[in-house]
């Protein structure tokens, strides 16, 4: 088996991508984030101490989308066209969904960067939330969806 990021010495590097083709790339993501009523409740009532805590998670989930890079050591640095983030409260599940998207055109894809954004965003209601109730369970983590590439489309 030959594996892609390492070269002929086993040394990790990062893939060269420059001769692949520009596509237009689209990714999905989603997590949650298992809380108590408690949290639900002063969510929903804006009664958290910290503040705006959904806000401070799409700020953190957007700007962790736009380091990617940064933190994953052979992940490429990507120009994104666009991205966004989306949360639903589920106040019988006690249960916050977190949803994000990016676009870009470019030779690689923009899976990891939606996944890194949903994973700051639940770490930051985690951390913002964390003085209420720390029995929070962040879970389920996955690629919902991406579009162009060589490898085609995916839909979980």
């Amino acid at each position: 088996m030959d594996f892609t990021h390492f070269n002929d010495d086993g040394k990790a590097y990062m893939v060269d991508v420059s001769e692949k083709n520009k596509t237009k790339r689209v990714a999905r993501a989603f997590g949650k984030i298992k809380v108590s009523q408690e949290v639900i409740s002063k969510l929903i009532n804006r009664e958290v101490e910290k503040g705006d805590v959904l806000g401070t998670a799409r700020i953190a989930g957007i700007m962790a989308m736009k380091r990617t890079s940064d933190i994953i050591p052979m992940c490429h640095s990507i120009f994104m066209s666009g991205c966004d983030m989306d949360f639903k409260i589920l106040e019988k599940e006690n249960e916050i969904h977190i949803f994000a998207e990016a676009k870009t055109i470019g030779e690689t894809g923009i899976e990891m960067e939606v996944l890194t954004g949903v994973s700051v965003a639940a770490l930051t209601i985690y951390d913002m939330c964390k003085s209420i109730d720390k029995r929070m369970v962040i879970s389920d983590i996955h690629l919902l969806s991406k579009t162009g590439g060589k490898s085609g489309d995916f839909k979980f």
